[in-house]
This record gives C-alpha cells, sequence and structure tokens, in this order.
C-alpha cells in the first residue's frame, strides 16, 4: 500500500464519482480507476459498490475512510512541522513519559515550554521508561519522564519526587470486606496531593497482598509493574496477581469492575472516578519515584531551560 492509494481513495470517497475525483487529483479517469481497483485488489475486500451513475462507499470503505483520515490528517502535521524547523522557523523538542506524571509536574512543564509558541515545536509521546532511553539514544525525544530507573552511560537521570502509592479500589466495597480498613468511604485528594479516604485508615501491605492484584502495565518490561512488585517482595510478601493491563485506565476500569485491587501514584486521584475510591498504604516505603531522563552531554539551551525548570519545581517547598 502506498500513499498515493489513500489520497486516491479519500478523494473518490468524498465525491463518490470518478471522473470529479479525477479531475480534482489531476489526472485522468481510467488510471485512478484502474489505482482503485489494485487497490481493492491488495486488501482483498470491496471498497465501492454502484448505485446508478454514482458510486456509494461499503462498510468497509466507511472504516477505511474514517480511520485514514486521521493517518493523513497526522502525516499532513508531521511534514509542516518537519518544514518549519527545516526553515529554522521552529526547533522540535520531543518529550516522552508515562501516563500517570500526566497527573504531576508534566501539564504545567507542557505550558511553561509553550508559552513561546515562535520558538519551539513541542512534541509528546506516550512510553515505558525502558522505550525512553533508547528513543533518547536515537534522537527521538530530548527529554523523558518515567518512574523506572535505569543504567546507562549515555543517559543522565535525576529523581523529581518520590510519590506515595495509595491502593485504588471499587467505590462499593465487596462482600466479605469491612474489617480490613478500606469499607465505605470514597477517596479523595488532600491539599498536599496524598489523598486519603473518608474515614478510611490505611491499609498495611499484607492486607493488599491478600487480594487479587491487577498490574499495569503488562507490557513490555521492566516497567512499573516491576516496582510494585518488588516493593512487596520487600516485605516478605507475594501478591496474588489475578489480571494485567497495559494501561492505567483499563486498570482502573477493573478494579471498578470488581476484578481486584492495583497501586497508583496519590496523584492519579485527581482523576476523581466515582466508581473507583483510594487508600493510603501504611508502609513508607511504597512510593514511586518520578524520574527524568535526558542525553548526557546534550547542551541544548532549551533542554537546560526545561531541566532548570523541573529542579526549581521539585526543590519548592511543599
Amino acid at each position: 500500500m502506498e500513499l498515493r492509494h489513500l489520497r486516491y481513495f479519500q478523494t473518490v470517497a468524498r465525491e463518490l464519482n470518478v471522473t470529479r475525483a479525477a479531475a480534482l487529483l489531476h489526472i485522468a479517469q481510467p488510471p485512478l480507476s484502474r489505482q482503485i481497483r489494485q487497490f481493492e485488489d491488495e486488501l482483498g475486500v470491496p471498497l465501492f459498490e454502484r448505485v446508478g451513475r454514482g458510486l456509494r462507499l461499503t462498510e468497509a470503505g466507511r472504516f477505511l475512510l474514517e480511520q485514514s483520515l486521521q493517518v493523513t490528517q497526522r502525516l499532513d502535521e508531521m511534514i509542516e512541522g518537519t518544514r518549519r524547523i527545516g526553515r529554522n522557523e521552529k526547533r522540535w523538542f520531543g518529550i516522552g513519559f508515562v501516563p500517570s506524571v500526566l497527573y504531576g509536574v508534566l501539564p504545567d512543564l507542557i505550558r511553561e515550554l509553550r508559552a513561546d509558541q515562535s520558538e519551539v515545536e513541542v512534541g509528546l509521546t506516550e512510553m515505558i521508561s525502558v522505550q525512553q532511553l533508547e528513543a533518547l539514544k536515537s534522537g527521538r525525544i530530548d527529554l523523558g519522564f518515567g518512574r523506572l530507573a535505569l543504567s546507562d552511560p549515555a543517559i543522565v537521570q535525576q529523581v523529581v519526587m518520590a510519590e506515595p502509592l495509595v491502593a485504588a479500589l471499587p467505590a462499593r466495597a465487596s462482600p466479605g470486606e469491612g474489617d480490613g480498613g478500606d469499607g465505605g468511604g470514597r477517596g479523595r485528594v488532600g491539599g498536599d496531593g496524598r489523598g486519603g479516604g473518608d474515614g478510611e485508615g490505611p491499609m498495611a501491605p499484607a492486607e493488599l497482598a491478600r487480594r487479587g492484584l491487577i498490574l499495569y502495565p503488562a507490557r513490555p518490561r521492566p516497567s512499573y509493574a516491576d516496582h510494585v512488585l518488588s516493593l512487596f517482595r520487600a516485605q516478605g510478601l507475594q501478591p496474588r496477581v489475578v489480571q494485567e493491563a497495559n494501561e492505567l485506565q483499563t486498570a482502573l476500569g477493573l478494579v471498578a469492575a470488581g476484578l481486584g485491587i492495583t497501586l497508583v501514584p496519590a496523584s492519579v486521584q485527581r482523576l476523581h472516578r466515582d466508581d473507583v475510591r483510594y487508600c493510603p498504604i501504611d508502609a513508607p516505603g511504597f512510593v514511586s519515584p518520578v524520574i527524568m531522563s535526558y542525553r548526557a552531554g546534550d547542551a541544548s539551551p532549551f533542554l537546560g531551560r526545561a531541566v532548570a525548570w523541573v529542579r526549581r519545581q521539585a526543590e519548592a517547598p511543599g
């Protein structure tokens, strides 16, 4: 499949007439018809059906049109951004991040970096810590925010903060709950971002380990999931993993459905989900670091500005 096939298909799909589409594409009608037939042969499904003197999209054609428009729109944005950067109108600055940092320091940093739109094009890519290191070394991103410390001489890592973990539980207690310190109340975010339950006391790691654990991300590893397991092992505990999920939101959805519990950074409580409550953990070591990573020796002034801003935020009182 080539990009021109998608462009041809999209034009015909909008016009529902090959002759008009050919005129817009500045090509003859017979070659365009051949290209569309070849495209359908390659996909193995019909995209159009004839209706009188016009065309109508099939179900497969409607699906492809919707999906392909998203692809080509993103491609057009990427091409335009590349041209701006190539003309020295803007500098590209890529940031990789794990989803949970979106509830903490990252949004403020993005606003800070984008304050001067004429200076830089900030790109954001969701990726786990291991992927961030490879992306940094290949130049795909310039700064990463993860939750896993990894040793690599080409990369500088700095702990921005050690964020407390909280247990995410179903909003409604399951049958049999009640004497484990987690019944009834819903979690709320306190003034310090740590949160707490309305009347709930902290839960001990041993109590958490007795419940089914929903672990995320399932892959690739190592990741935040391994960090959570290591915290239990340090307490001499082996939690029972009942489900693995690839996304934080999926894990919380499974918690709401009553499949088990999961551990999340305290800032995630800002989601304010009605079907999940949060409970503090009675163990000082149950924290998750937010780790900033960048290339060793990178003297970019813009990177220096970003790193300095994050450091100031980390050192700011309370």
